[in-house]
């Protein structure tokens, strides 16, 4: 029987799990459903240390925006951005500039609405609900245009997105869409599930979301493969590397399994 809570959108199907609940759920949230947390609990069985994974990726996450803004970024598009965690980008970038504007994008409309409640009193960010294989009408709505200005660097995220995206339907065109749309000076930052650094028991965790009710289905790369995504950008050092070695600032940017710190790629790319 599907769940029903007042928090719940109208129109959710809750016995179809989502990645981004699923997401949610292995952070420790509790914006999630009984078929999100049955697929979350069967990946963690497999892969123990993924909430590590997590964890690293948050971290990565407020590391890349600071390292933007460092270089004078002060606006954001976050694509997938998932349901509202600690240290989201328009945190991590207000903290610095209250000034710094946040365009999130996502399609799970249970994201989108906590979105909506957590940014209501925020002018400098906003949410879009959206398909990120649809970058046309990403950058057409009104919420993007109203706060980013397109003759000024972007900071342009993709965590933890990219490998739900199949080949045939060209990840590398994708981010060019978004690339192209951008000006010289913005920057591309990536997390993606390391085809070439995980264990058995990975693949199986993913047949586990592949298997599932969910239209998300994983396609992890290897380093080659996601390297190929950077393509008109200039990676900047140390490069395409494991999460936990981008630019590391203390022992809690490392988890304490060395595995898990080559689970995922990170990197980030600036557009000369």
């Amino acid at each position: 029987m599907a769940e029903t809570q007042s928090w719940v959108p109208p129109g959710i199907d809750t016995a179809v799990p989502s990645m981004a609940r699923v997401y949610d759920y292995i952070l420790g949230g509790a914006h999630n459903f009984a078929a999100d947390r049955q697929v979350g609990s069967q990946i963690e069985k497999l892969v123990p240390g993924l909430p590590s994974v997590a964890r690293l990726n948050r971290r990565f996450l407020g590391r890349a925006v600071r390292f933007l803004m460092d270089r004078g970024v002060r606006q954001f598009l976050d694509i997938g951005s998932g349901i509202p965690t600690v240290a989201n980008v328009h945190e991590v970038a207000q903290e610095r500039d209250p000034a710094a504007r946040v365009v999130y994008v996502d399609k799970d409309p249970v994201a989108v609405a906590h979105s909506r409640l957590l940014l209501a009193d925020n002018d400098n960010a906003a949410i879009v609900q959206a398909d990120m294989r649809d970058p046309e009408a990403v950058l057409a709505s009104p919420g993007l245009r109203r706060l980013l200005r397109f003759d000024e660097p972007v900071g342009l995220l993709f965590l933890l997105m990219l490998h739900w995206v199949p080949d045939e339907d060209g990840p590398g065109e994708l981010v060019a869409s978004y690339r192209d749309a951008l000006p010289a000076g913005s920057f591309v930052v990536m997390t993606h599930v390391a085809k070439d650094q995980i264990g058995e028991n990975v693949g199986r965790a993913a047949d586990v979301v592949n298997r599932s009710k969910s239209a998300d289905r994983m396609h992890m790369r290897t380093h080659e493969q996601v390297s190929a995504l950077f393509d008109g950008f200039g990676l900047v050092e140390p490069g395409l590397v494991g999460c936990g070695e981008w630019r590391p600032d203390g022992p809690g940017d490392f988890a304490d399994e060395a595995s898990m710190n080559m689970f995922l790629y990170a990197g980030v790319g600036r557009k000369d």
